[in-house]
């Protein structure tokens, strides 16, 4: 059990064309390329610290108010 010669790799990529397409195999890729680019920002905003604008805070103040709590357990 060597290691496989080059031609042993085209064959094996001559079967998943034929088996999956190229269609497919260019969504896959696409899709992999995406994620790993979401991982990469996701790592790097994670490095920077969250300051939250005036904007943002008197949003979220907002959003406490009585009329939105849920009154579901609360006894009767």
């Amino acid at each position: 059990m060597g290691s496989m010669s080059w031609i042993h790799w085209v064959v094996v990529l001559l079967i998943v064309v034929l088996v999956f397409g190229t269609k497919r195999l260019g969504n896959i890729g696409k899709d992999v390329g995406e994620a790993v680019k979401g991982f990469k920002k996701g790592m790097h905003d994670d490095e920077k610290p969250q300051q939250l604008n005036d904007e943002t805070r008197q949003d979220n103040a907002s959003d406490k108010t009585p009329s939105s709590r849920n009154d579901e357990h609360t006894p009767r």
